[in-house]
């Protein structure tokens, strides 16, 4: 009973030490509380408008007829797309765009009115600057459309022409009529599909980072002594004790930006906001996880930032929101599962926006608290280096 209350005392000691530095340094405020906040306002409010809208192209006119113009006004009217400039020719058009002023160009050619009552087959073109991803398959989609809808209409005054009723026309025009409906994310605002995975994302990485740097810090300045002195000279009882403030404080950061995310901005949360809280804080957990085995790989402040900038990076690219785990190479989708962003992405699709049970995903919430022990793997040589190591400048 004795020792169990000395390790309890051992254990307030190291938390109320690590809570003085929290506050003595500034940079843990700005990690811990100031970061997420602004990248929280930031993301958020950039894509604000769910799509980008009036994205400027040009158009090169040669027919300058009404048709021509009026295909022009409707392609103008559209909201992703706004028509900034006309050329006189392909090549100043091809210049524009080359130097960054237009994301792309319409190109009408001569007769083009002309030659589609004459049944010759006008053709129209469309060019897009895909090095800007975004914009131009945003642009190219609007614009394609645009092209379609021209021809049908010129097809269907062909049609009328030749005494063709409406309906008839629009059976020969149309045979097939589609009826489209994207599912969970309906606006296909692009808030919804990046923010729900990029903000707990940037929280991830600051806690790889804070969780290296308290750690780390303590072998540079030579502390680690007096640390695990505190802690009753057991690495567990002194990690405990330094961690505990620490997941407090990111926890109280998840919790906000959930609400944020699905009270105040109203996302898409079909489970319920309970089951998107409890997977933020196993990601909070299994992050600082998995700074403790950055920092006990490598202990050095150096390695150990450098090895937790890189792998909270990565995690972006390899969890699957920006392109699909299923159509990279069979490595990368075996190498995707030792990320906790991968999981935590595949829980938030499975619970807030397919609305399935908590059950289903019992897969990813096991691989996060997988994560959670992997801090034993190194416990000891993090012991040894606190105690054995001396920091090279």
């Amino acid at each position: 009973m004795e020792a169990k209350q000395k390790k309890y005392t051992s254990l307030g000691q190291v938390m109320k030490r690590e809570c003085k530095r929290l506050v003595s340094r500034p940079l843990y405020l700005f990690c811990m509380v100031i970061a997420p906040m602004f990248c929280y306002i930031f993301f958020t409010t950039l894509m604000g408008s769910g799509l980008p809208t009036d994205l400027p192209i040009g158009a090169v006119d040669l027919d300058n007829s009404s048709t021509s113009r009026s295909i022009l006004r409707n392609l103008d009217a559209f909201e992703q797309t706004k028509i900034v400039a006309r050329y006189e020719s392909f090549d100043d058009a091809r210049i524009a765009m080359q130097r960054g002023d237009i994301y792309g160009f319409f190109y009408i050619p001569e007769d083009l009115a002309s030659k589609a009552i004459s049944s010759r087959q006008p053709r129209i073109s469309f060019y897009t600057n895909n090095s800007y991803l975004i914009a131009g398959s945003l642009l190219f989609k609007d614009m394609k459309m645009m092209s379609e809808l021209a021809g049908g209409a010129l097809s269907r005054a062909t049609l009328y022409a030749k005494g063709a009723t409406e309906e008839q026309a629009m059976a020969i025009l149309q045979p097939i009529v589609i009826d489209t409906h994207p599912l969970n994310n309906p606006w296909l605002n692009y808030s919804v599909y990046l923010c729900n995975t990029l903000v707990p994302g940037i929280l991830m990485i600051l806690i790889f980072m804070t969780t290296v740097y308290s750690i780390g810090v303590e072998i540079k300045e030579r502390t680690a002594r007096e640390w695990l002195r505190l802690g009753n000279n057991s690495i567990y009882i002194s990690l405990a004790g330094k961690l505990i403030p620490q997941t407090i404080v990111f926890f109280v950061m998840s919790i906000f930006y959930n609400t944020y995310l699905y009270g105040y901005l109203h996302f898409p949360c079909n489970s319920g906001i309970l089951p998107m809280i409890f997977a933020s804080l196993l990601l909070v957990l299994a992050s600082q996880a998995c700074g403790v085995v950055m920092i006990g790989t490598f202990p050095t402040l150096r390695l150990g930032l450098s090895f937790a900038s890189l792998w909270g990076v990565i995690s972006f690219s390899i969890s699957g929101f920006s392109f699909p785990v299923m159509a990279m190479h069979p490595v990368l989708q075996g190498l995707s599962n030792l990320f906790p962003l991968r999981h935590y992405f595949l829980i938030y699709v499975d619970q807030a926006l397919n609305g399935y049970s908590m059950v289903y995903s019992w897969t990813n919430y096991t691989a996060l608290l997988l994560f959670i022990m992997l801090p034993f793997a190194v416990m000891q040589r993090l012991k040894s280096a606190l105690i054995y190591y001396k920091y090279m400048p």
